[in-house]
């Protein structure tokens, strides 16, 4: 059972990869401009609320979580996604890490 989960997890971070190349490719052409066409680390302080939402939300993205907010959906989809999703002790405190400067700057979170 726990060999199916990480074959899964395997292949949903290999589909992850070819869905950031393609966003990346096609981001100047929809809009999205930086936030899906840059590998470069922007600080944390240094993120508009939108930014912070689509790094919090690309952790559970990678993970294969199942969003619920229309938001999200729109903007992750939930092509393979779980119900239960496990994350690792680093990606819950780059979540909560998240979490905490969008909600410093008075954005109402919208958990996904």
């Amino acid at each position: 059972m726990r060999d199916r989960y990480v074959e899964a997890k395997k292949e949903r971070k290999t589909k992850m990869y070819a869905t950031r190349l393609a966003a990346a490719a096609l981001a100047p052409a929809a809009g999205l401009g930086i936030i899906a066409a840059s590998a470069q680390a922007l600080p944390v302080d240094a993120m508009s609320c939108k930014e912070l939402w689509v790094k919090r939300n690309q952790i559970y993205k990678a993970n294969g979580y199942c969003f619920k907010t229309e938001k999200a959906i729109k903007y992750f989809g939930n092509a393979d996604c779980y119900i239960d999703v496990p994350l690792s002790k680093k990606e819950m405190k780059r979540v909560m890490t998240y979490r905490h400067w969008e909600e410093g700057r008075g954005q109402r979170l919208l958990i996904a």
